[in-house]
């Protein structure tokens, strides 16, 4: 039972990076509006922060997949 609440708590991280990921993208979108000679930058910078927000969702999915294989 502990092992599940665990697992189901790891897997929550999920949910930041995909928050996060929306913020980041809505406000990329809201910059490239406003400074459209930036595009490039901006661009850049968004799939940096997009591919890092995306590996603490990836790290939680692995730490849930260890607790139940390994606790479980």
């Amino acid at each position: 039972m502990l092992t599940a609440i665990g697992a189901s708590v790891a897997v929550l991280t999920g949910i930041g990076a995909g928050i996060g990921i929306g913020l980041a993208t809505s406000k990329a979108v809201d910059a490239i509006a406003r400074q459209p000679e930036a595009e490039s930058k901006i661009s850049k910078n968004l799939l940096l922060g997009c591919a890092l927000a995306e590996a603490t969702a990836i790290y939680g999915f692995v730490i849930a997949l260890l607790i139940i294989l390994f606790l479980g």
